[in-house]
Formats: structure tokens, sequence, C-alpha cells
């Protein structure tokens, strides 16, 4: 899985390190699978445990919920360094494209499956779509802090907010628009065209 790919990249020889992001990696897979096969809602913690091999304790110091399986990644942080390396030069706008382009590239390049699996499960139970608004509050602080140069988002001018809003709006109608249509679009260019759209609508 991608989580691995992202871990073994930044790790070099600590193979400690190697293997828990491994293991953890592991753990999602089979959680997935099993909510595919069995729904999510009927899968419980135990089963997913077993079927990756680990105790139930193991689970939890991965993953602190069963939500967290689905919803927990790393895709935040490499958004957020992304967006840290884009050029000044660049408006606002374009940073949060360009940087959600090269990440997402990547992302769906390694593990388009899974990312289709976990939006389908995201949109479709309950529990985690009343997490979702959570995550979302989260990545859109990580938005304002990177393009606001700052280490905490209530530093972020009111400019910066409102760009980083909308950015999150059209990325998350993009991936959400992508999964009502099976998948069977191109993600990366999907949301570049909401990106257009945006554009469009601005001038």
């Amino acid at each position: 899985m991608l989580a691995t790919n992202i871990a073994e990249a930044g790790m070099g020889g600590d193979w400690r390190e190697l293997k828990k992001a491994r293991t953890r990696a592991r753990i999602q897979q089979e959680a997935l699978r099993l909510f595919g096969e069995q729904g999510y809602e009927a899968t419980t913690v135990a089963r997913i445990a077993a079927a990756a091999g680990v105790s139930h304790t193991t689970f939890f110091r991965y993953f602190p919920t069963k939500e967290d399986v689905v919803l927990g990644d790393e895709y935040d942080p490499l958004l957020e360094e992304a967006l840290r390396r884009r050029p000044e030069s660049e408006d606002l706008i374009e940073r949060v494209r360009n940087a959600v382009g090269e990440g997402l590239a990547a992302v769906y390049a390694a593990d388009r499956d899974a990312l289709l699996a976990r939006v389908r499960l995201v949109l479709s139970a309950p529990p985690l779509r009343a997490r979702l608004w959570e995550q979302l509050l989260g990545t859109q602080a990580l938005l304002e802090r990177a393009l606001a140069g700052t280490g905490d988002s209530a530093e972020a001018p009111m400019r910066v907010r409102v760009v980083a809003a909308a950015c999150l709006a059209v990325l998350t109608t993009a991936i959400t628009a992508w999964e009502r249509d099976g998948g069977r679009g191109d993600l990366p260019a999907i949301v570049d065209e909401a990106f257009d759209h945006l554009r469009t609508e601005l001038r």
C-alpha cells in the first residue's frame, strides 16, 4: 500500500519504523477488504486484527478507533510539506492546486482501488460521515498554516482562510463526483478541472 511506500522512502535503514509502517498498512488493507466483503458495521475490530495477524491490543496501538482505520492516512503531512515548497510567485490557489496535483498523482497511481474503497466507505457509513467533518477541519487548518507560512492556523489572515476553504471545497466536491461516477474517470484530471471552474468563476 502507499502508506508503506511513503514510510520506506523516508526511513532509510530504520527497520523498526519500517516494520511498524508495514504492520499499519497490513491492518488497513485487511480492514478495507473485510469492510468490502462484510460491510462496515458488521466488521469488528477483532476480525480485522485476526485477518491482519495482530492482537486486538496491537490494532489499537495503530488505530485508536475502527473509524481511524479508514480515515487515518499520511496524506495531510505530505500535502503540507508540498505546499510549503511551492514558490511564492504562485498565487494561493495555484499553490494548492499544484501541491494537490503533485501528491494526488502519486496516491492515485499507487493506490487507486484502495482510495476509491475508502471514499465509498466514508460516504456510505454514518459513523465515518460523522467523523469526516472533524477531519476536514483539520485539513483546512493545515492549508491555512501552510499558505500563511505560520505554525498556527489562527494566525492566518482572512484572505488565506477563504482561499483554503474554497480549495478544500473544490477537492471534496471533485472526489465525491468521482466516487458517484463509480471511479470511472481519472481523479487527478477531475480535480484539475474542478480548480479550472473555480478560476473561471473568480474571473
